[in-house]
């Protein structure tokens, strides 16, 4: 059935709005808030009540539909859950009004741009091509293959969980909490970033990839904006920055990167469900 959820994911992203309409988060970021305005919890007990609590009713409604009509209920919860979890941005349509700055040769349009439709500062046209793509690795890493890494190892409880710690950390405004979020989401980081810098070395440039990962594949302090970042941009044979006139092919490149990984992810998780 996983593999199934996997699919209407697919088809519900290119076909449907309903991720949008799923992704509200009006209630838990009024919850974060409440909590941090009572200022009578541990940050680790505001995180407990923000993301376990959730995550254990999720698993005690799944464990009463299970048995429900041979488990077809379950079905929908799986696939709102894992929509719900998924990124709330779209990274290549956000890139849209830059992509169109650097066609016309723009360069100081596309700063404009970059600052206001992605939040990235930069100094000039090599240090915005640079940022941009961390941050389409990075946008594309934690709004999608997290999750779906957590989805297919554990079941949409742990997908949920990560885009819980994901929310905490953005949008808190407690230091100490936002600390302890985002180092759980640290921790739960380390393994799929390190699965998909594997996958990046499979359908990129194995020898490059291979040797970038090896000094930092047991490293656990590197953040893994990062790790996947870097390891993209050597997986295509690209450098971190670059004139903005080259920026369309580097992103093109960087795109058809993640897609390859993409299918490759999907491939290997069909296998894996015929086989076992």
């Amino acid at each position: 059935m996983s593999f199934l959820v996997l699919v209407l994911v697919v088809w519900v992203e290119k076909f449907s709005a309903l991720r949008h309409r799923v992704q509200r988060d009006a209630f838990f970021r009024g919850e974060l808030v409440r909590l941090e305005r009572s200022g009578k919890l541990h940050p680790l007990l505001s995180l407990a009540l923000l993301v376990l609590v959730p995550v254990a009713l999720l698993v005690v409604v799944l464990h009463v539909l299970e048995p429900v009509a041979y488990g077809l209920l379950v079905l929908p919860v799986h696939l709102l859950v894992l929509l719900y979890s998924l990124g709330r941005s779209d990274a290549k349509a956000a890139l849209g009004p830059l992509r169109d700055a650097w066609r016309r040769g723009d360069g100081q349009a596309a700063l404009h741009v970059a600052e206001r439709d992605l939040g990235l500062h930069a100094e000039g046209a090599d240090e915005l091509l640079g940022q941009v793509q961390h941050y389409l690795a990075w946008q594309v890493y934690q709004g999608f293959f997290a999750v779906i890494f957590w989805y297919c190892l554990l079941g949409p409880a742990a997908a949920l969980a990560y885009r819980l710690l994901a929310l905490s950390t953005a949008h808190s405004r407690h230091a100490a909490l936002q600390a302890r979020a985002e180092w759980l989401r640290h921790l739960m980081d380390w393994l799929p970033v390190r699965v998909l810098g594997v996958s990046f070395a499979l359908v990129g440039h194995f020898v490059a990839v291979g040797r970038t990962m090896l000094p930092e594949l047991l490293d656990v302090h590197r953040r893994a904006s990062a790790l996947v970042a870097d390891w993209a941009l050597v997986a295509i044979d690209a450098p971190a920055q670059d004139v903005p006139e080259q920026g369309q092919a580097r992103l093109n490149g960087l795109w058809e990167l993640l897609l390859r990984s993409a299918t490759l992810w999907y491939v290997v998780f069909a296998l894996w469900t015929i086989l076992r």
